[in-house]
């Protein structure tokens, strides 16, 4: 579940070997969970982006760094160190807020985005669950122990999973160091929640509007807490092309697994690529 900020960075060119300048704290790795390199005629560079405080990133020393607006300057260092304009960005949460937000500070960077379970309203419910627990699930002993701390706080979020799903997500949630598990994120980042008044979120639709020139994607969980059906009926009414995928028996954010859901990731990529060359 906490890796539910990652954002994906796909560009279609060679890969090069390209390494981050003032970007070296980043744990920037090529992997493509989507098939989207699928063609060798189109050879694709599909980066994952650990933000400061996830994952192979490194922790920041000062907690307050854990902002948007630092994060976004991070993705833009990125970007810009690795010379990748325009791409296509899928964005999981706080991801898609990033997509979202970089679409006003810099439009060109983006060919194509999809936003998962996110959009320009975010239900106050999805955020106080994620205070509830962010920064405060028990370690576990093991994987198959994580699987089930896990279930318990999101079976309804997730109610068709299945044992092996619930250890993949542990696998995703916690990472093995000197012998034991611990979290894959800074745990300080639960600071982040506090003092936020989750009763008057600040809207985001200008930054929504700001990505009207490129091709866009939204999935939705179908259990979301985070973004309400009213919200993606609103998304839909402000621009004529934006394509749709509800995942069923999936709250927040949805897992990305299904095959049919990959390929139709992967279709939407592709036809990025037809749009650009209009």
């Amino acid at each position: 579940m906490f890796k539910v900020d990652l954002l994906a960075a796909e560009i279609s060119r060679d890969v090069r070997q390209n390494r981050p300048g003032n970007a070296q704290s980043f744990g920037v790795r090529r992997r493509n969970p989507f098939g989207l390199a699928a063609d060798p005629a189109k050879p694709r560079l599909v980066l994952a982006i650990d933000y400061r405080g996830h994952g192979q990133s490194e922790y920041d020393r000062n907690p307050d760094n854990y902002t948007l607006p630092v994060a976004l300057a991070d993705l833009s260092a990125v970007l810009v160190a690795l010379e990748i304009a325009p791409a296509i960005f899928l964005g999981t949460s706080y991801g898609g807020v990033l997509a979202m937000m970089l679409a006003v500070s810099r439009p060109t960077a983006i060919g194509g985005a999809i936003l998962n379970d996110i959009g320009p309203v975010i239900k106050p419910q999805g955020w106080v669950r994620i205070k509830g627990y962010l920064g405060k699930l028990p370690v576990p002993r093991n994987f198959e122990e994580g699987a089930e701390i896990l279930r318990w706080w999101f079976h309804a979020q997730f109610p068709k999973l299945t044992p092996q799903d619930w250890i993949a997500f542990a696998q995703r949630t916690w990472r093995e160091d000197r012998g034991r598990l611990v979290p894959d994120y800074d745990l300080k980042l639960a600071r982040t929640l506090q003092g936020v008044d989750l009763q008057h979120l600040p809207t985001l639709w200008d930054h929504f509007d700001a990505l009207a020139r490129v091709p866009l994607m939204i999935i939705r969980g179908a259990n979301s807490d985070m973004l309400a059906s009213t919200t993606l009926d609103a998304m839909l009414s402000r621009r004529s092309e934006l394509e749709v995928a509800v995942v069923p028996d999936q709250g927040h954010a949805p897992l990305l697994a299904e095959p049919k859901l990959i390929r139709r990731i992967a279709a939407f990529v592709a036809s990025c690529d037809v749009s650009a060359g209009q």
